[in-house]
């Protein structure tokens, strides 16, 4: 018997391990995958964080809360999971991304910094940007080493007598008020509450729930600098409108290079167990002409590649909630591409809300199961 089982240790179910542990709780962690896989969407090196949310000024405090666990975690291992380079924004001054990071910039009070194309020129001249463009600079924002994130939660989570189990496929699971079965094709366990965090399984292991998410795979690209400004700590992320997408990337880090890679467009798949790993032609033709455009100090020498799976939501926000018919269940769900650096966050909220059955709180009720536009046709 444990107090709680959580299904898939990515980066959210990795963090709940890590936070019910250090509530004294006995956890069992189940995935069919070892920690730091490269099979879902935790994984591939790095992954931007930053207050400044277009998405939505909803997600700020969840935001604030993160940058806390993030920080605290780095405290308590005395190891570097955050590196704060500031990101660097440009876009077209009334599109989506300018406009909602000003909103969540005004809303929250957050330090964003307006600049000209003549002061981004002189500030990061390692860029060329669009003249016509909207350039906006925060300085608190920067990356997270992702597997080294996943690694750290499961480590410490196990250091304070958590469970954890890879090599496991969940078969089946049932739940009744307050008692929770797990069946593996290894074993048996039982619980009193359930944590569900699968990824791009989610849809399978949810399957009664008819939850409408669909599994999108993206393409990750590093290439070889000549440029030394690239490694510089003062070098920012960065997330440019192009004229024909959307396109972000990191400062250089490690022996493969400059990671790049296209946020827009699409490639929906069902199974990213069967999915073919190598790079798509025309998406790394569209990735090196933005890298001809707006990156001059990159070559289009691709070192190396990866693939990452985003599970997506019709209205692309993330999905927190207690399961409707067990209050022994919770569960995260559809983070739609850009919820890595909230894993901190939403892992101790899931822990929150096994305990005794708490309601979530205020931060997270915005990411209901109910909300109309989850269900919008």
């Amino acid at each position: 018997m444990y107090d709680v089982i959580v299904i898939g240790t990515g980066g959210v179910g990795s963090a709940a391990m890590y936070h019910l542990a250090c509530g004294g709780l006995r956890v069992l962690g189940l995935d069919r995958f070892p920690a730091g896989h490269d099979k879902g969407s935790s994984h591939g090196e790095s992954r931007i964080i930053r207050r400044s949310y277009f998405e939505h000024p909803n997600y700020v405090p969840l935001l604030n809360s993160a940058y806390e666990l993030w920080d605290e975690l780095q405290a308590t291992t005395g190891q570097r999971q955050i590196h704060r380079t500031g990101l660097l924004y440009s876009g077209v001054h009334d599109g989506a991304v300018i406009q909602g990071v000003l909103q969540s910039a005004r809303q929250h009070s957050l330090r964003v910094e307006q600049l000209t194309p003549a002061e981004a020129a002189l500030r990061f001249p390692e860029f060329t940007l669009p003249l016509d463009q909207a350039i906006l600079y925060e300085p608190d924002a920067g990356y997270l080493l992702v597997e080294e994130c996943v690694r750290t939660h499961i480590r410490e989570a196990v250091r304070l007598n958590a469970e954890h189990k890879f090599g496991e496929t969940v078969l089946n699971w049932t739940a009744s008020e307050s008692h929770v079965v797990v069946e593996t094709d290894l074993g048996r366990y039982e619980a009193d509450r359930l944590i569900i965090t699968a990824g791009p399984w989610a849809k399978d292991v949810l399957s009664s729930l008819q939850i409408p998410l669909t599994i999108v795979k993206k393409y990750m690209h590093w290439f070889e600098t000549n440029d030394s400004r690239y490694s510089d700590p003062t070098s920012p992320c960065f997330f440019i409108e192009a004229f024909d997408g959307y396109f972000y990337g990191f400062p250089h880090h490690g022996p493969t290079g400059m990671k790049v890679a296209e946020h827009s467009g699409r490639i929906e798949v069902t199974n990213p167990l069967i999915e073919s790993r190598e790079p798509s032609d025309m998406d790394s033709r569209r990735v090196a002409s933005f890298i001809e455009q707006h990156l001059p100090g990159v070559t289009t020498k691709r070192t190396r590649h990866d693939v990452c799976f985003y599970t997506m939501t019709p209205d692309e926000h993330f999905i927190i909630d207690r399961h409707p018919e067990y209050d022994s269940v919770v569960f995260a769900a559809g983070l739609s591409g850009h919820g890595f650096k909230f894993a901190s966050v939403l892992g101790q909220r899931l822990a929150q809300m096994t305990i005794a059955t708490n309601p979530p709180t205020p931060d997270v009720e915005f990411l209901s199961l109910q909300r109309p536009t989850l269900w919008k046709t």
